[in-house]
């Protein structure tokens, strides 16, 4: 593909995802708590079990503070140790984010879903929207993907290994949230877009700098 038509195609993707992510503030703003909300949580959390909660807490552990700013130093640190030190710095990076989803939730003022609603598995300071869990995710295992692509020099069965993990967080953190009654199906919406959002200018000055 032309160089030149297909940036115009990433900022056209990167312009949607941002509209979209506008407009879904403003239907939240507007409708707290949406129906389809209710019975995505009500669906979602119909069939429940104690082996389950633990799962879906599991799925959830890396997003909690204090082990959610662990896990991306030690990643980081272990890419420094393997002198992929630009890497490292890149993955660093990623910890600005907290502050974006924190003033995010700020203005939208979203509160999060109460038992009267769904089943609470889970208690959580902050506001509901976004999903800084699906968020982090989504930017930290996305970019570990896109990483897995890029460094040959890392042995195949660990970049599949890893690349197969990273998939698995970010296609489950949104089931985990809504089962665990933290957030509602448009939380989650939400926190993969600006995820997706996010990711997009990390991989642009990593391949930017790649290149220089």
């Amino acid at each position: 593909m032309n160089p030149m038509l297909k940036k115009n195609n990433i900022l056209i993707c990167l312009f949607a995802l941002i509209i979209s992510f506008v407009l879904l503030s403003i239907f939240i703003v507007h409708h707290p708590i949406p129906t389809i909300d209710l019975k995505i949580s009500l669906f979602i959390q119909k069939h429940h079990s104690d082996l389950l909660d633990k799962i879906m807490l599991a799925i959830s552990f890396f997003g909690e503070l204090p082990y959610s700013l662990l896990m991306v130093l030690v990643v980081a640190f272990i890419f420094y140790l393997f002198k992929f030190k630009r890497e490292a710095y890149f993955i660093t990076s990623i910890l600005t984010s907290g502050l974006i989803i924190l003033g995010i939730k700020n203005i939208i003022d979203r509160p999060r879903p109460t038992e009267f609603y769904v089943r609470l598995v889970e208690i959580n300071r902050f506001q509901s929207f976004p999903s800084g869990h699906v968020l982090s995710y989504v930017l930290f295992f996305g970019f570990m993907i896109v990483l897995m692509r890029e460094l040959k020099t890392i042995p195949k069965l660990t970049r599949n290994i890893v690349t197969v993990i990273s998939a698995f967080y970010m296609i489950t953190i949104a089931f985990s949230r809504i089962y665990l009654g933290a957030h509602w199906f448009t939380d989650t919406l939400g926190g993969f877009i600006l995820g997706l959002i996010c990711l997009f200018p990390l991989c642009y000055f990593y391949y930017k700098n790649k290149r220089g």
